[in-house]
This record gives structure tokens, sequence and C-alpha cells, in this order.
């Protein structure tokens, strides 16, 4: 009896309400987003992927993933006209 005493006890406890609805200060302007200039350097840097008889096939495939999400990337920064370049990011 004791022990069931315990376990319901945290059920008593009702959750703090949070106030979804309320005014959040503005945010700063995003910065220019610059494409990177080799998007698979990261992934070759770690190697093939540990797939015996398959690390380099894998590797392809996986670094073609990473070019079109970096070319989505891109595009969207493009869209959103956030889209810098590389010269103006070298000066500063």
């Amino acid at each position: 009896m004791a022990g069931r005493r315990g376990r319901n006890r945290g059920r008593d406890r009702k959750p703090k309400s949070v106030e979804l609805w309320r005014p959040v200060p503005q945010l700063p302007d995003p910065a220019p987003i610059v494409p990177a200039s080799d998007p698979t350097a990261t992934l070759r840097s770690l190697g093939d992927p540990p797939l015996p008889g398959q690390g380099a096939v894998a590797q392809h495939y996986v670094a073609a993933v990473v070019e079109r999400a970096a070319g989505m990337a891109t595009a969207l920064a493009a869209a959103a006209g956030l889209l810098g370049d590389r010269a103006s990011t070298e000066e500063s």
C-alpha cells in the first residue's frame, strides 16, 4: 500500500502553464549566406564509410546527397534574398 501512494504522488501535480502566444522580440536580420566552395570536404575528410567492399560507392552516393542539399540551400537563400558572395566575406 505504501508503494502505491508513492507512485501516485506525481500525478497530483499539474504541469506549469506556458504562455505560447506571448509577443517575442524582433529577430535581427540574418547575415548573408555564402555557399561552400566544396560542400563535400568534411565528408571526404572522414574517409570511406565502414561498409566492407562498398565504401567508395557509398561515399559517392552520400557525396551526391550532400551536394544536392548544398544546392537546395543555395537556391533557398537566393529565393529569400539572402545569398551573399564569397568576395564580400573575404574582405571582412
